[in-house]
C-alpha cells in the first residue's frame, strides 16, 4: 500500500482549496482542475489539510514536500530537548557553580532540564544537605525556571524537573555565554570516589 500524504488521483473529495508551493492560495476549485494545473506546472497535488472542508492541497513536488516536513520534526525534536545534570549533596561550591552556570544556559536556550542529586550510602543520614543543595539550584535558576515539583527524596536520589520561563523573561545571571547552547551534557558526576 501506498504510504504518506493523498496526492494526485487518490484524493477523494469533489473540491479542493488549492495553495501554490510558494503559498499563494489560488482558492477552491474542482479536483479535476487542481490535478490539470499540477500536470501543467510538473508538481504534485498533494492533500495537506485534508479534514479542512474543503480540503486543503497544496501544488508541490513529493519529494520537495516530504524534504519540508522532515525538516520541520527534526526542529520540533531539537527543540524539545532533556538535559541532564547529576551531582552529590556535599558537592564542592565551585563545583556546584558550574553546574549552576551549565544549566542556565539549557534554560536560558529554551531545554527542559532534570537535576539528578545522588546519595551515597553514608549521606542518607543527613538526607537533608541534598534538600538544601536541590533548593539551592532552584533560587539560584529562578532568573530562568521554574521548578515542575517540590523537592523529595526517593530512595537514594532526588529528581527533579526545571522547565524554561517564556523566552522574554529569562535573563543570563551567572556569566554563561549566550551563544554557547552546544554544550554536551553533562552527566558526570564532580565530587569525590566512592569510599569503599
Amino acid at each position: 500500500m501506498d504510504r504518506g500524504p493523498k496526492r494526485n488521483e487518490r484524493i477523494r473529495a469533489t473540491e479542493v482549496r488549492v495553495i501554490t508551493a510558494a503559498g499563494e492560495m489560488l482558492g477552491v476549485m474542482p479536483v479535476e482542475k487542481a490535478l490539470g494545473l499540477a500536470k501543467e506546472q510538473g508538481v504534485d497535488l498533494i492533500e495537506i489539510a485534508g479534514t479542512a472542508v474543503p480540503p486543503v492541497c497544496k501544488l508541490i513536488e513529493l519529494g520537495k514536500f516530504l524534504y519540508e516536513e522532515s525538516k520541520k520534526s527534526k526542529h520540533q525534536k531539537h527543540t524539545a530537548k532533556m538535559k541532564e545534570l547529576k551531582f552529590r549533596p556535599r558537592i564542592d561550591t565551585h563545583d556546584l557553580f558550574i553546574k549552576i552556570r551549565r544549566a542556565e544556559n539549557f534554560l536560558y536556550h529554551g531545554h527542559k532540564v532534570k537535576l539528578v542529586l545522588q546519595y551515597r550510602y553514608r549521606d542518607l543520614e543527613h538526607a537533608e544537605i541534598g534538600i538544601e543543595t536541590v533548593k539551592r539550584v532552584i533560587a539560584e535558576l529562578a532568573n530562568v525556571c521554574t521548578a515542575d515539583s517540590v523537592p523529595k527524596r526517593t530512595g537514594r536520589s532526588i529528581v527533579l524537573g526545571l522547565t524554561p520561563l517564556q523566552q522574554n523573561r529569562r535573563k543570563l545571571v551567572h556569566n554563561a555565554e549566550p551563544g554557547d547552547e552546544n554544550m554536551e551534557d553533562d552527566s558526570a558526576v564532580a565530587d569525590e570516589p566512592d569510599e569503599q
